[in-house]
């Protein structure tokens, strides 16, 4: 496995971890306030996953797709993360193999729109969910669910090994 795809496998895992974690909370904990990020666990799990698909879409040259108004479930959130987790990891594996990571692409919401490398906004995706992954770690913590995903990649690769021996 290349780092590439441990990275993108873990980001998937551990956001997706995280997300069935806060399953434990009551709708009045998914929006209790916090002083940082997104402000609540419903709203940061949106977030990262709205980036993943802006930034996918952006990328691959279509128009970002629409999101949704007003508070989202959180399986609306794991639908979502179900969808573009693997259309994240085949369009950065595929521009990978075409040696592409440092070819440019034109990011129509920047003002001006600004020309980025595939690579750089791979990479971005990847450390923009970790830093607000490390926020809600915090909010589920604060909220009392027992043993938080701490989101290593270290055990994310030890649960994908375990998982690959145990298959027939």
């Amino acid at each position: 496995m290349n780092l590439l795809d441990r990275l993108l496998g873990h980001d998937v895992w551990t956001t997706g971890r995280l997300l069935a974690q806060a399953r434990a909370l009551s709708e009045e904990q998914l929006d209790q306030p916090f002083e940082l990020g997104w402000r609540t666990v419903r709203a940061t799990l949106e977030h990262i996953v709205d980036n993943m698909e802006t930034w996918t879409d952006l990328m691959s040259g279509v128009p970002p797709r629409e999101q949704p108004g007003g508070p989202v479930t959180l399986d609306e959130v794991a639908q979502g993360l179900n969808v573009v987790g693997p259309q994240l990891a085949a369009f950065a594996r595929r521009m990978q193999a075409e040696g592409r990571l440092d070819d440019t692409w034109v990011d129509v919401l920047d003002v001006p729109p600004r020309r980025k490398t595939y690579g750089g906004g791979i990479a971005h995706v990847i450390t923009h969910s970790m830093h607000h992954r490390a926020q809600l770690i915090h909010m589920l913590r604060a909220l009392g669910v027992p043993h938080v995903e701490e989101g290593g990649v270290l055990g994310w690769e030890a649960q994908v090994a375990d998982h690959s021996r145990a298959a027939p």
